[in-house]
């Protein structure tokens, strides 16, 4: 079996050295991108997105650590987030790096050499929105990640955003193969790690994240999901269908618990995993957490998406605690009873009947799925009617989003994808990391059904081995754009060519500094139309950090009359219709109560 799996290892040495990756590139710290070759291109024809991460200064290549030894680790992340910073009112972009894996191993060991030299760390870029003709904005960004005196060198995972401690400023918590980071944001550009002192660490190999106000306290407290107690040292090596070394799966090892941290409201956490009920849930391989009203009584619930084990809805009961419900609500395992690996997952009322929706990926041969909210967070596999189960069987889907990319007011899917254990086709043919498949993209058609959108020739329908999706609007233009990271290979960032000529954007915060809400829903509300629900989805997807903020595509026929505001607590509020081609910031407590819909 030693024989083998360096003789996988030889295959793709060798495959390097014929030229199969590029060489090394040097770092652009502290260097803006290039813009002027990006307002010279224009749009193309190539889909409806358009990948510009080099153009706009987005250097970055995920280094895994591979050195042959088969680590699972090296296969998961990396994750990425998009948020607000410096509170310029643009998104900024940080990227979770990986490290060597195997102990006594360096740089020289591994199969895929870093692609810039020096210490390998998280980065974080500075978005600077740059005006060009026809009155666009094209994001510019900057590597500021010395200057912002980033210390998170660890073999990182997953990402949450959050303002933890009141001050208006968005930190960060890092997930990694080891003890996680709390990244405070010091509002002066630059973060602080406060880990150890604020109580925030868990040594254990955690994957997702989600910073939210579980006890309606006004502090955000965060949830940390754990995966598999994977050694370092000799990690077992299992095989593929022809017997070749291969990638374990998760149930080759013991799953971790996961751990709730409350928010003391001084800096600090206390750990409330069994005070809250969430120990009574069954150690399961965490990959992906959203944090919604699932079943509409005016509290936050807690969805994890697990690996191989049947996923686990967290019902707030209001009293600080959380009871598992999800077998009884229908959103545990498939229609056919069976457990998934689940990885990333959405929420979203994707059939406009105001109650969210779930939508999970999972690994190849088990299709994807559409859990449909029937109503009161009782849930049905809507898999097999909606077109979505049989494109999704042939590939491994990581992150994923509701996204209304053609602007039509539907929400489609976008899905990320990878492979986890070596793909047959490709190992014949000697690719030297063979795991890398295309994404997909569906248009939801309205009744029910989504159809797939051909991206062959797009960026979409580049075959590399992604993971992180994180959605945001990036050049400030009324469109959801896409930020995908790859496992060992180049973040793309993918612009949304169709920005809707009529658009409104909106903003939902609370308190003074202003914090948005993880766990609120905002409503356009239409004159003879039922209100269009988006969800504030911070955490979700996969490993991914999400724009606090929404978007309406506005079309010819729609009389707006207003927004409402569902905050976490389930409290209704109106404010009147505000102007479209810009965003909006609404402040808990300066609208008009408002009476409930019946559904939200």
């Amino acid at each position: 079996m030693v024989e083998r799996q360096w003789s996988l290892a030889l295959v793709l040495v060798a495959a390097l050295a014929s030229g199969c990756t590029p060489e090394r590139a040097d770092p652009a710290a502290g260097t803006t991108a290039a813009t002027n070759q990006y307002q010279t291109q224009g749009q193309t024809a190539q889909g409806p997105f358009r990948e510009v991460a080099t153009e706009v200064g987005l250097d970055f290549h995920h280094f895994n650590g591979m050195s042959g030894d088969l680590h699972m680790a090296e296969i998961l992340g990396p994750g990425a987030a998009l948020f607000d910073y410096d509170n310029h009112g643009d998104l900024d972009i940080y990227l979770v790096q990986g490290a060597m894996l195997a102990p006594g191993k360096s740089l020289a060991d591994a199969i895929f050499p870093p692609r810039q030299p020096g210490p390998l760390t998280d980065r974080l870029y500075r978005n600077d929105l740059v005006s060009v003709a026809g009155g666009r904005r094209v994001p510019d960004f900057v590597d500021v990640s010395r200057k912002a005196g980033l210390t998170a060198e660890l073999y990182g995972m997953g990402i949450a955003a959050g303002d933890f401690d009141n001050d208006g400023h968005i930190d960060l918590y890092i997930t990694n193969w080891g003890s996680n980071q709390l990244l405070r944001n010091l509002g002066d550009g630059t973060f602080k790690e406060v880990t150890q002192p604020a109580g925030a660490g868990d040594p254990r190999w955690s994957v997702p994240a989600a910073f939210f106000d579980y006890d309606g306290d006004g502090w955000l407290d965060l949830y940390v999901g754990n995966y598999v107690d994977a050694p370092r040292v000799d990690p077992p090596t299992c095989q593929d269908p022809i017997g070749a070394p291969d990638y374990c799966g998760p149930d080759t090892f013991s799953p971790l618990p996961d751990r709730l941290l409350h928010n003391r409201g001084d800096g600090t956490f206390e750990r409330a995993t069994t005070t809250t009920g969430l120990a009574a849930g069954a150690p399961s391989a965490a990959l992906g957490v959203l944090i919604a009203d699932l079943d509409e009584d005016g509290l936050v619930d807690l969805y994890v998406a697990n690996d191989k084990a049947p996923n686990h809805l967290w019902r707030n009961r209001g009293d600080g605690t959380f009871a598992e419900e999800a077998m009884l609500a229908g959103a545990a395992v498939n229609g056919d009873g069976k457990a998934e690996a689940s990885m990333g997952v959405d929420a979203a009322d994707y059939d406009g009947d105001g109650d969210l929706d779930l939508f999970m990926t999972h690994v190849i041969a088990e299709s994807n799925t559409l859990y449909r909210n029937e109503g009161g967070g009782v849930f049905i596999d809507a898999t097999p009617g909606s077109a979505l189960g049989p494109p999704s069987r042939t590939r491994t889907g990581f992150g994923t989003g509701w996204i209304d990319f053609d602007g039509d007011g539907l929400l489609d899917l976008l899905v990320a994808n990878g492979a986890i254990q070596h793909l047959a086709h490709l190992v014949r043919a000697h690719d030297p990391f063979p795991l890398h498949e295309p994404n997909l993209l569906f248009r939801n058609r309205g009744d029910g059904r989504f159809e797939p959108v051909p991206t062959e020739g797009t960026p979409l329908g580049r075959s590399e081995v992604s993971r992180a999706a994180a959605f945001g609007d990036i050049d400030n233009d009324g469109d959801v754009d896409v930020l995908l990271t790859q496992n060992n290979g180049p973040v793309r960032l993918l612009l949304n060519q169709g920005a809707p000529p009529a658009w409104i954007g909106v903003r939902a915060v609370a308190g003074n500094p202003a914090r948005d809400q993880p766990g609120a829903r905002i409503a356009l509300l239409l004159d003879g139309q039922q209100p269009r629900w988006r969800r504030v989805r911070i955490a979700g997807s996969y490993c991914a950090a999400n724009d606090p903020r929404v978007t309406f595509a506005l079309q010819k026929a729609d009389h707006v009359r207003g927004l409402r505001v569902r905050w976490p607590d389930g409290t209704d509020e109106d404010w009147p219709p505000p102007p479209s081609g810009l965003y909006t910031t609404l402040r808990r407590g300066t609208g008009t109560t408002a009476t409930k819909l019946g559904k939200p």
